[in-house]
């Protein structure tokens, strides 16, 4: 007879169950305080060798802009049938315009987005090369970056723009994402302020590249190397390794639950009581992982918004995570490619442990 389950372990959702969150995913708002990122993607095929420097002359072929940083959390989000409501801040510049344009074009509302003369957008540009018909490879990459201060005027905008959404929407927004790419707009004081927006007992999720202890939320989602630096250690440091590490920091993070993306080794959930350990959705090979990281918070915190539980919303993350790392570039996923990912699953827990802790 198999070994009974201890009363405190979460129950193991079924396909069923993860498919009809993927349908309840559909209108949810969330609302979102991010780093607005432009991603700029130049591409050329190789022409020669120049003469004056050993450097690759491209012949240029052609550019995109993509949502980046922040703001690729609200296009996954919009992207997922979710109703993004981000906060943030651009230039009056080509890249702020075109990302206003590109949020926009996807449906997002960006009534919360101000526009700041003579700030430089956050822009990430990439040069890719590659045969004319074949795949582009990054070759090198330069950022332009400008720190941002908020004034008064601008938390006074986000209050106000809250207070709008709260009132013109049928019911208050179960869940909330901070983003936090280091580039000034995420302030911790703004949590609270973002929690007057939201509905009695909604999680409000960080993801904060370089001061995630700053900030009181209800979950976060760091990767493994940022957990490390926050541990000043190895993650499997501790008396009992990964969970006993993983809750150590839960608790100092004062968070309800801590979701640790951990590469090809999955994903690990950190809860009262215990940790659950997720391995990864499809092969190790990917082709991209730019991103990830935003499609993970967004379609964890989306999950939460449709009424999942941490653990349900950790599976569909995964899920979202291994169809997202194998595009090109800054990419996001639709709701009818997540449900195909856990249709194609034969079984959608096979391999998910939990541990007391």
């Amino acid at each position: 007879m198999p070994a009974p389950v201890p009363s405190s372990q979460p129950p193991r959702p079924g396909r069923e169950r993860l498919l009809a969150l993927v349908d309840g995913m559909a209108g949810q708002p969330v609302l979102m305080l991010v780093d607005l990122v432009a991603d700029r993607f130049i591409s050329g095929t190789p022409k020669r060798i120049s003469r004056e420097a050993p450097v690759l002359i491209l012949s240029y072929e052609g550019e995109r802009l993509a949502p980046g940083g922040g703001a690729n959390a609200v296009a996954n989000v919009a992207s997922l049938g979710g109703r993004p409501l981000p906060l943030g801040v651009v230039g009056d510049d080509a890249g702020g315009r075109g990302l206003l344009d590109e949020l926009a074009a996807r449906g997002v509302d960006v009534s919360g987005i101000r526009t700041r003369a003579g700030y430089h957008t956050p822009t990430k540009v990439r040069i890719l090369a590659g045969a004319r018909h074949a795949l582009k490879q990054q070759v090198v990459r330069y950022d332009v970056e400008e720190a941002l201060t908020l004034g008064d005027d601008d938390r006074a905008a986000f209050a106000d723009r809250l207070t709008a959404w709260r009132r013109d929407l049928p019911l208050p927004p179960r869940a909330a994402i901070l983003s936090d790419y280091g580039y000034g707009c995420v302030e911790p004081t703004l949590v609270e302020t973002l929690r007057g927006g939201l509905a009695d007992g909604a999680a409000v999720v960080c993801d904060s590249r370089y001061r995630l202890g700053d900030f009181r939320c209800d979950g976060a989602t760091p990767n493994e190397e940022e957990a490390e630096v926050l541990l000043a250690g190895p993650l499997e440091q501790g008396g009992s390794g990964l969970a006993a590490a993983g809750q150590a920091l839960r608790r100092r993070l004062g968070a309800r639950f801590l979701l640790i993306t951990r590469g090809s080794r999955g994903m690990s959930l950190f809860e009262d009581g215990g940790a659950t350990h997720v391995p990864v959705h499809g092969g190790d090979q990917v082709a991209d992982v730019t991103g990830a990281g935003d499609t993970v918070i967004g379609t964890f915190t989306l999950a939460l918004a449709a009424g999942a539980t941490p653990v349900e919303a950790t599976l569909l993350a995964n899920y979202a995570g291994g169809v997202v790392v194998m595009k090109m570039g800054t990419a996001t996923l639709t709701g009818g490619e997540l449900t195909a990912a856990v249709e194609s699953d034969p079984a959608p827990v096979e391999g998910l442990t939990w541990e007391r802790c």
